[in-house]
């Protein structure tokens, strides 16, 4: 089980939201997965209305890593749905980040994994394979690099240099 609040982690940091090292993505995720409150250190991918990666990534173990997933804050289509989800929980994934829509929520509530998106979307995304993995990637302006910390629950999520809790 996840022990730690976003909440008690600001408080006990208060030099590393000072000095960046801790950082916080704006409010606006919402949560979809059964689990609300998750970490893990981040697997980055940049892709735009076009879920190939993110599909190739949760075919992979998960080690208890977080997907993140620039998705360039797209509102047009969904890069994750209930297939997706039932494969990062397969995988070993603790949770997924995506700045962009997931879609099947109903099937995502009851995936046993933490997911956090814009917002949801019926269609689904194109399958060109464009885009990029293992990169520093900005989340709604927030820098996340390859291996930092994820730390999510119901007030927000973190992104971390180092592990915290």
């Amino acid at each position: 089980t996840m022990s730690f609040t976003t909440c008690d982690i600001c408080d006990a940091n208060e030099d590393k939201l000072e000095d960046g090292s801790l950082r916080i993505l704006p409010p606006g995720f919402r949560h979809f997965g059964q689990q609300t409150t998750f970490r893990g250190q981040a697997h980055t991918l940049k892709v735009f209305e076009d879920n190939t990666l993110v599909r190739a990534a949760l075919e992979t173990p998960g080690e208890g890593r977080v997907l993140v997933v620039d998705g360039g804050g797209s509102l047009r289509c969904a890069l994750v749905g209930g297939m997706l989800g039932e494969l990062a929980v397969k995988n070993g994934w603790s949770g997924i980040v995506i700045d962009g829509c997931v879609r099947d929520s109903a099937e995502l509530a009851v995936c046993a994994v933490g997911i956090c998106a814009l917002a949801t979307h019926p269609q689904k995304s194109r399958k060109k394979g464009a885009g990029d993995a293992g990169l520093k990637v900005m989340i709604a302006g927030v820098a996340v690099l390859p291996g930092d910390w994820i730390y999510a629950d119901g007030d927000g999520v973190l992104v971390s240099g180092q592990r915290l809790v």
